[in-house]
């Protein structure tokens, strides 16, 4: 698939097609993440031990993007969620929901000098795809949360909760999932809050019955 507005073209990784690609999604997790709201510390040791653990549930795709020359600038992740992180199952438990039904959308990185000309939208819509193409109508995300007085935030930043709701997704309430990694300044890696967001893929509607 290729994107008109900004000469990408896209690519669905499965299984047997994610191990090539995940030096490259490491760097690209490192380069982006460092960013604010992430502020993420990233290290080679890290990024195995997360994208190992991705790679080897069978419902796992990334969404590559490409430019002409081949280079992979940009790329959004998604697996069944019964086969993510525990921690960001936990909310889903706790809070008497299946975590079979749910296909959880995990990171969407691209470079900067690719942004705002409709690739976040394509990696939602492909990743959207890859879940009904597995069964699922539920598809769930995880923002991270951070302090608005937080010292490292931006002048003038504009949170992408307006973006998402536009795509059918809504927070969910009281689903908060914690994660670790090691911020940017810190010794160790950190507990940090992301809020759940999601929507039903069947009905078109946001946030029901997910």
């Amino acid at each position: 698939m290729t994107g008109a507005a900004t000469g990408l073209s896209y690519a669905v990784l499965g299984p047997h097609d994610i191990g090539a690609a995940l030096e490259d999604l490491a760097r690209l997790r490192i380069a982006v993440f460092r960013d604010w709201p992430y502020l993420y510390d990233g290290d080679a040791t890290y990024e195995a031990r997360y994208l190992g653990q991705f790679a080897a549930s069978r419902g796992a795709v990334i969404v590559a993007a490409y430019t002409a020359d081949g280079e992979m600038v940009g790329a959004a992740t998604a697996a069944p969620l019964r086969d993510h992180a525990e921690e960001f199952a936990a909310p889903f438990a706790r809070a008497g929901l299946d975590v079979a039904e749910h296909f959880y959308l995990a990171e969407s990185v691209l470079l900067p000098g690719y942004r705002g000309q409709g690739a976040g939208r394509t990696f939602f819509e492909m990743r959207e795809a890859a879940a009904r193409a597995q069964g699922f109508d539920r598809a769930v995300f995880a923002s991270v949360m951070r302090p608005p007085d937080h010292p490292a935030r931006p002048a003038g930043y504009v949170p992408l909760d307006g973006f998402w709701r536009r795509l059918g997704y809504v927070p969910l309430e009281g689903l908060i999932a914690e994660f670790n990694w090691r911020d940017i300044g810190e010794a160790r890696e950190s507990a940090k809050p992301l809020q759940v967001w999601g929507r039903q893929l069947s009905s078109g509607a946001p946030g029901q019955n997910v």
